[in-house]
C-alpha cells in the first residue's frame, strides 16, 4: 500500500441501521463500480464479535485484488477500514475464506464490478456454500444469464470446505429491472439436502413441509450430500413463477426438531405466497444494486426489513440515482430507482 492516502474519503458508519457486514460489502461493491474511495468506521459494532471476521476480510481482499485498490485496516478484528479503488481488472481469481464463512457473500461483493470489466472473468471460491444468514449457493445460481455457476463441493456450517466456480461475462449495458408482478405459477420444488446425517431427517422435513403447504409428494425430494467435510442440513423451498423464482432456505440446527425446521421455512414461504408480491424479502436486498446500476427500474416486495432499509441508505451515499420506498398496501412495497 502506498503512503499518503488523501483524507477526502466518503465516511460510512458501519453501525448504522441493522449494523451488519452488508454495509461493508455494499460499500466495497459500489466503490469498485463508481471509483469512490471510502472510510468505514465502527464495523459491525453491535455484533457479538465486532469488526472484520474472516469472511469480511476475504471480501475486502477480493475487492482490493479485483479493483487494484489501496487499503488500510484490512486485518482480522479491525473496526475501521480505508479503501481507495483503482482500475477494475477482468481475469482469473481464487478466493478462499478459510472458515465456514460464506463464499457466496464474497462472490456478491465483486460481481457488480466484474460485470462491467473489460472482458470475461473466472472465479474459484472456497468456504461455506450453505450457511445460515447468507444466501445459499442455490440462491446465487439464479442471479442472471451472464453468470455461470458450478457447485463442486458443498460446505455447511461449521465445517465449511465448500467450493464453487463462476464465469462472468461483462454486460455492456444493464437493462432496467421492472418486476412488479409474479405471473402464473410454473413449478414448485422442495429439496432436503442432508450431509453426513441420517436420510430420515430429510424425510421428516419434507413430510412436514408437504402438510403445511399442501404440496404433492412428486414435488419433493431428499438429496444425500456425499462431498462434504462435515454434517449439515438445509430444506430448500422453491416456487417458480412466470417472472421470477423465490427460494426459502431453512437450516437444520442441533437440538431443533426436523419438523420445526420445515414449519419455519413453510411459514416464511406462505407469507410470500399470500402477499402476491414477486420479490421476497431476502431477494429484495440483492436486487438493490442491479436496480441502481441500471439507473432506473422497480420491484415490488414485502414490508422492508431493517436490512433492506440500511442497504438503501448506504447505496444513496455512493450514487446520485433517486431511490424511493413506497407502501402499496398490506405487506406490499415498491422499491423504485430513477
Amino acid at each position: 500500500m502506498r503512503e499518503g492516502l488523501r483524507p477526502d474519503l466518503l465516511t460510512i458508519d458501519g453501525s448504522q441501521g441493522e449494523g451488519g457486514g452488508q454495509i461493508l460489502r455494499t460499500s466495497l461493491s459500489l466503490a469498485l463500480v463508481t471509483g469512490t474511495p471510502f472510510r468505514i468506521e465502527r464495523i459491525r459494532a453491535g455484533r457479538e464479535r465486532p469488526g472484520l471476521l474472516r469472511q469480511h476480510l476475504t471480501a475486502v481482499q477480493a475487492a482490493a485484488r479485483v479493483g487494484s485498490a489501496e487499503v488500510r485496516g484490512a486485518e482480522l478484528g479491525s473496526k475501521e477500514l480505508e479503501f481507495r479503488p483503482g482500475a477494475v481488472n477482468a481475469g482469473h481469481y481464487r478466493f478462499a475464506v478459510g472458515t465456514a464463512g460464506s463464499a457466496g457473500l464474497v462472490f456478491q461483493t465483486v460481481l457488480p464490478a466484474l460485470l462491467r470489466a473489460g472482458g470475461p472473468s473466472t472465479l474459484e471460491l472456497e468456504g461455506g456454500t450453505h450457511n445460515p444468514l447468507a444466501p445459499p449457493f442455490d440462491f446465487l445460481a439464479r442471479m442472471g444469464a451472464r453468470v455461470e455457476l458450478a457447485l463442486e463441493r458443498h460446505g455447511f456450517f461449521p465445517a465449511g470446505g465448500g467450493r464453487f466456480t463462476a464465469r462472468i461475462e461483462p454486460a455492456r449495458t444493464l437493462t432496467p429491472l421492472v418486476l412488479e408482478e409474479r405471473g402464473a405459477l410454473v413449478a414448485r420444488r422442495a429439496r432436503a439436502l442432508v450431509a453426513n446425517l441420517p436420510a430420515k431427517i430429510g424425510d421428516v422435513e419434507l413430510d412436514a413441509a408437504r402438510r403445511a403447504l399442501g404440496w404433492r409428494e412428486s414435488e419433493c425430494s431428499v438429496e444425500l450430500v456425499r462431498d462434504c467435510a462435515g454434517p449439515g442440513n438445509v430444506l430448500l423451498l422453491e416456487v417458480e413463477h412466470q417472472h421470477g423464482t423465490e427460494l426459502v432456505a431453512s437450516f437444520g440446527e442441533r437440538d431443533v426438531r426436523s419438523a420445526t425446521v420445515a414449519e419455519r421455512g413453510a411459514r416464511e414461504l406462505a407469507r410470500y405466497l399470500e402477499s402476491g408480491v414477486p420479490v421476497g424479502e431476502h431477494l429484495a436486498d440483492q436486487l438493490v444494486l442491479p436496480l441502481v446500476l441500471a439507473r432506473s427500474g422497480s420491484f415490488v416486495t414485502l414490508a422492508p426489513t431493517e436490512h433492506l432499509r440500511t442497504n438503501l441508505d448506504v447505496v444513496r451515499r455512493f450514487v446520485d440515482v433517486p431511490l424511493a420506498l413506497e407502501e402499496l398496501g398490506a405487506d406490499r412495497w415498491r422499491v423504485r430507482a430513477g
